[in-house]
């Protein structure tokens, strides 16, 4: 006999019941404005350090302009898919701005734009990896770079976060030329803000013969120069290099691409499931797009810059005067380790309590035991909400143990 629809949602219940008894049912929050350092949230005044708009672009007078732009010229929506139709010329035309910005690590470079950052990861992977292949992925990847290496339905081996001789040795371990191997790992890791050792990395790609696929999400706009990424900065160039790039973060707007050189990207639009088998995203959308790269590329987004890298140091100092643990990032995403998940809660609710939002991050984002507040950084916040910031966690912290 089959079970009852009661039994099916006692056993949702259950399950819902155990989040809340270890503290991680996680909520929603309702932004009454647009995604800026001061927003109205839930009806109440706050300074938000919750957002990934790492430059302060997302409500930027030149990308609302365009916005507005590209739906005047293009419509509400795409109408199709990239290869039924809804592939506009605003569609092209970005995809072309983003080789040409984010492309110079590799000879013939050429983008190709999803909607998603996770549709992005899913694609690269799940069409460079498969039965067969194998697939070396940092223990702290993002998601949807998780997601992505279980769909290919490649073998997986994890190295540890960052460890460069023991993904050599992993690697010297399957050098079976003939199988094609693909090392994957995020630029700046999500939680903890630092970086990968992408130089080293690539250097095992090329001695072993494997794709390098970089993760840029909070590295795009941010790092290098001109915010060209985490692989401009570091210099790196080699057509081993397969590269993801976010576009609601620090460019503003929204969507993904993944860049390579071009036989990669051909590969991809002839073969990316996530690409080939979904709608378009609206034209008005890409427009927009094309408008934050130039921004990015700019003077002021050079002047975007470094004030963030004055923040991040400003930061830095202040977190290390509470009690808690922060974590040794030089990017614009800052932690705080409080540890237990209602301790992090309570800070997380008392901060609120004093306007300001800084999210409390617990398993499974993170290891059990290292709940922490996850301060995301803006070009847009100013010295007064740092100090505003600085205060709070000095009267919650109390003096050092």
């Amino acid at each position: 006999m089959s079970r009852t629809a009661d039994a099916l949602f006692d056993a949702l219940k259950q399950g819902l019941a155990d989040i809340d008894r270890h503290g991680l049912r996680r909520r929603r929050r309702i932004a009454d404005s647009a995604c800026a350092a001061h927003m109205t949230v839930d009806g109440h005044e706050i300074v938000g350090f919750a957002s990934n708009d790492y430059l302060g672009l997302a409500a930027h007078e030149t990308l609302r302009a365009a916005l507005a732009e590209g739906a005047r010229l293009y419509g509400a929506g795409s109408g199709g898919s990239h290869l039924l139709g809804g592939h506009s010329r605003a569609h092209a035309q970005l995809e072309d701005d983003l080789a040409a910005f984010s492309g110079g690590f590799v000879d013939n470079p050429r983008a190709l734009y999803f909607s998603t950052g996770y549709m992005a990861n899913l694609a690269a992977l799940t069409t460079l990896a498969g039965r067969g292949t194998l697939v070396f992925s940092d223990a702290l990847n993002h998601a949807s770079l998780i997601d992505g290496v279980r769909l290919s339905r490649a073998e997986v081996q994890i190295y540890p976060h960052a460890d460069v001789e023991a993904l050599d040795a992993m690697l010297d371990a399957s050098s079976d030329e003939a199988v094609t191997k693909v090392i994957v790992t995020d630029t700046v890791f999500s939680m903890d803000g630092d970086i990968a050792p992408l130089a080293r990395l690539l250097e095992l790609a090329e001695r072993y013969g494997a794709w390098l696929v970089v993760d840029d999400a909070h590295g795009f706009g941010v790092l290098g120069p001109q915010g060209r990424g985490a692989l401009a900065q570091a210099a790196l160039r080699s057509p081993h290099l397969v590269y993801v790039g976010t576009l609601g973060k620090a460019a503003g707007v929204a969507g993904a691409f993944v860049a390579a050189h071009e036989t990669v990207i051909e590969w991809l639009v002839q073969r990316a499931r996530p690409y080939i088998f979904t709608t378009a995203s609206p034209p008005a959308v890409a427009h927009a797009v094309s408008a934050s790269v130039a921004l990015i590329a700019s003077d002021e987004g050079d002047a975007r810059r470094r004030h963030l890298a004055s923040l991040i140091e400003t930061t830095r100092a202040m977190l290390k005067r509470t009690r808690w643990l922060p974590v040794d990032s030089h990017t614009a995403v800052q932690p705080l380790v409080i540890g237990g998940n209602d301790e992090t809660l309570a800070l997380a609710a008392a901060l609120d309590a004093k306007g300001l939002w800084v999210p409390a991050i617990r398993p499974p984002t993170v290891p059990a035991g290292t709940s922490r507040l996850r301060i995301s950084l803006s070009a847009a916040h100013s010295g007064e909400d740092l100090a505003r910031l600085d205060d709070a966690l000095n009267t919650l912290s109390g003096p050092r143990p």
